[in-house]
């Protein structure tokens, strides 16, 4: 297999960093929720302190979550990991487009720019490249502001976005998904009613390729169940497609292991870029060698760094 290469970097190893990677950020994740809870958080404070920061909290809310704000006047958009945080400047998904459709009508239909986009186009590809299929059916993605919403531990700052499955009948027809239909390892789906769909695995293939392919979408990850990964990777090296595109498809592929096994929808997250870090987005997972490197603090020099600390203690030379 050849290295995937990007401005002159090797990724020999990188997708050891796919299971390792998950493990590390479900902890740090689990440290991070603990950190950020009320109780954790004010713990040892003053009592009037902790009344004068709860009864604060809304109108700095109100200032960040609507217009830039004297006290983070440079915070914006993806503010946040995806379980803790909010969103401003969002974009709404339309109701229905050329080759996608909401699955229902709930208002957490919006999200950062760059997944909404990834969606629109990504659905345009499948639709272009296989027409006459049914449209890419879409679940929950964020609330206009983000923030928590019923039956996720993501989705609040508007990098999730929940994609059903292409379906077709057993004889092979296309057909628009209905809903969260769990998936077995057959590819086999049944219905409350008795009814039973199969998945459409090269469609569904056509839709992972476009969304890793994309330049602007950043995957981050794309949480699926591994039979369901198994028989979309499957399809695709049977197919003969690039190697280098089917090693990124199956990094970011991944069932987790601190929720649901995902067998009934495709979870796509994408990554912050180096322009959203810098205004306040944050982890949501292993940040892939293969996209755009985060900005980085250098250390000052060690005689700049004592100058700082000690001032006008040092002698002068």
């Amino acid at each position: 297999m050849r290295l995937l290469e990007s401005g002159g970097r090797s990724f020999e190893g990188a997708v050891d960093t796919k299971r390792a990677g998950l493990d590390k950020f479900t902890a740090k994740g689990a440290r991070l929720s603990k950190r950020s809870s009320p109780a954790g958080s004010m713990r040892g404070m003053p009592r009037w302190l902790v009344v004068f920061a709860v009864l604060l909290a809304p109108l700095f809310a109100g200032c960040i979550g609507n217009t830039p704000s004297p006290l983070a006047p440079k915070i914006g958009g993806s503010i946040g990991v995806p379980g803790h945080g909010m969103l401003t400047n969002a974009v709404p998904l339309p109701y229905r487009g050329d080759a996608f459709g909401l699955l229902r009508k709930n208002a957490r239909n919006f999200g950062n720019p760059r997944i909404i986009s990834a969606i629109e186009g990504a659905s345009r590809v499948v639709a272009k490249q296989r027409p006459g299929g049914a449209r890419l059916m879409v679940g929950d993605i964020s609330q206009r502001w983000g923030g928590g919403s019923s039956g996720h531990a993501s989705h609040r700052t508007g990098r999730d976005a929940d994609l059903l499955p292409y379906l077709m009948t057993l004889d092979g027809a296309p057909v628009q998904s209905p809903g969260f239909l769990h998936i077995g390892p057959d590819g086999l789906a049944r219905t409350d009613d008795g009814k039973f769909y199969r998945l459409d695995v090269e469609r569904t293939w056509l839709l992972v390729k476009a969304l890793v392919t994309s330049k602007q979408a950043n995957v981050q990850w794309l949480f699926f169940a591994r039979w369901l990964e198994a028989l979309v990777i499957e399809y695709a090296r049977a197919r003969g497609e690039d190697p280098e595109v089917v090693w990124i498809a199956e990094s970011t592929l991944l069932q987790p292991g601190d929720s649901a096994n995902h067998d009934d929808h495709l979870h796509l997250r994408i990554a912050c870029t180096p322009e959203e870090a810098v205004s306040g987005c944050l982890g949501g997972g292993p940040y892939w060698p293969w996209l755009p490197p985060l900005p980085q603090l250098a250390a000052p020099p060690d005689q700049e760094l004592a100058q700082a600390i000690a001032g006008d203690l040092l002698p002068k030379r």
